[in-house]
């Protein structure tokens, strides 16, 4: 198991105590030599006395009268006495107060290390805000805006809050182009359906011509289809201005019923489950939402009128609502699943350019998952097929 680093708060808060000591010791070993010098100095003056001086000395200790060299023993072991017990309270106390004030030093330093890397904590608060946001590039509009003196810490969010900014103008950038192509290519799409339908509608039309006509309305109807894709995906991301009260059971039971026929001429069958799961959002990006997972269980399911599709609604704990469609059909990989949700990503026959669907089925679920603050998942089944999950934020009953 790794062992979590220390964090460069403490760090910081180490390496200061650590100098403080240092200097400490250091200051109290220069005093401590200093003093034994002086005392040493001290001692020699008083027992050996000024130049010229009678050293002839008499002491009386315990009624017992010390002179001469007897007299000078004595007093250089009081004098030895008393330096050992200077330097020894001199090293006591000093080491005490050393680590008296270290500790506070270092609580110090703690303080001081968390107000200087204070603006860095907001700087990594916005860059997690925006990662976990739902969708990132909805939430680039965020900034960091740091007030201050203009050091290095201020210029790393300047710069971030540029860095942010650029993303966010490229995004919006990016839907607008998508937005824009869509809806010019609608008209020429248009166009193209009333001129086939008006050659296969007159009288001396051949059988080819119709043949051809019909072909050509295929694969204009799919065109139709991508656009209408490329239009929704745009909008699913951009940022849900107003939320209505929506419950996915009564959701759930309308594309169902829509279905019906669908299901009916592919040969399969679709059941139901649904239980109160109220949550809050735009209504028709949710209905697109199940309407796209149940199109994609009825489409990608077995061809032999065994297949079935399985719906259900439901509440979950800590607030939240899932839909889950589950389908049987082909086998898919693990590893092939997060391409399912890529922009015109298809498995196995559904890459041909004649096939019914356009590649964004999954991505536009994700896409609209991802505005109203929810998240969704697939599961293969061993057998073949797939179980999407789809969790929202729950609202309360309306």
């Amino acid at each position: 198991m790794r062992r979590p680093r220390p964090t460069l708060r403490l760090r910081l808060t180490l390496v200061y105590a650590g100098l403080f000591f240092l200097a400490g010791m250091s200051l109290l070993g220069v005093t401590y030599v200093l003093f034994r010098q002086q005392l040493a100095n001290s001692a020699a003056e008083l027992v050996d006395g000024p130049p010229g001086r009678d050293r002839q000395m008499v002491i009386r200790e315990n009624d017992t009268v010390l002179t001469g060299d007897a007299a000078l023993e004595w007093m250089r072991r009081q004098q030895a006495d008393l330096q050992d017990a200077a330097t020894t309270s001199l090293l006591t106390q000093g080491s005490i107060a050393l680590l008296l004030v270290g500790a506070v030093a270092g609580v110090s330093g703690w303080a001081v290390a968390g107000r200087v890397l204070a603006p860095l904590h907001r700087v990594t608060a916005t860059a997690r805000r925006i990662a976990a946001a739902p969708a990132t590039d909805r939430s680039l509009h965020q900034r960091i805006d740091l007030r201050g003196p203009d050091d290095e810490v201020k210029e790393l969010a300047d710069t971030f809050d540029r860095m942010v900014e650029r993303l966010d103008h490229a995004f919006d950038g990016q839907r607008r182009f998508v937005a824009n192509a869509s809806h010019e290519l609608r008209t020429p799409l248009t166009l193209n359906r009333a001129l086939v339908e008006l050659a296969m509608h007159r009288r001396t039309a051949s059988p080819d011509v119709l043949q051809l006509g019909e072909s050509l309305l295929q694969i204009n109807a799919r065109h139709e289809r991508l656009i209408s894709g490329l239009l929704l995906l745009a909008r699913s991301d951009q940022e849900i201005a107003e939320r209505t009260p929506v419950d996915l059971a009564d959701v759930v039971s309308h594309v169902v019923a829509q279905a019906k026929a669908d299901a009916d001429e592919a040969g399969v069958t679709v059941e139901e489950a649904t239980a109160a799961a109220p949550t809050s959002g735009d209504a028709l990006l949710l209905e697109r939402l199940v309407h796209n997972l149940v199109e994609n269980g009825v489409r990608h399911n077995r061809t032999d009128g065994t297949g079935w599709v399985s719906v259900a609604t439901r509440a979950v704990p800590a607030d939240r609502v899932v839909v889950e469609v589950s389908n049987s059909g082909p086998v898919v990989a693990p590893y092939d699943v997060p391409a399912l949700f890529e922009p015109f990503r298809r498995l196995g026959a559904d890459r041909l350019v004649t096939a019914k669907g356009s590649g964004l089925g999954l991505s536009i679920v994700r896409s609209i998952a991802r505005a109203h603050g929810g998240e969704v998942v697939a599961i293969p089944h061993e057998g073949g097929g797939l179980t999407v999950t789809v969790t929202l934020p729950g609202a309360a009953p309306y």
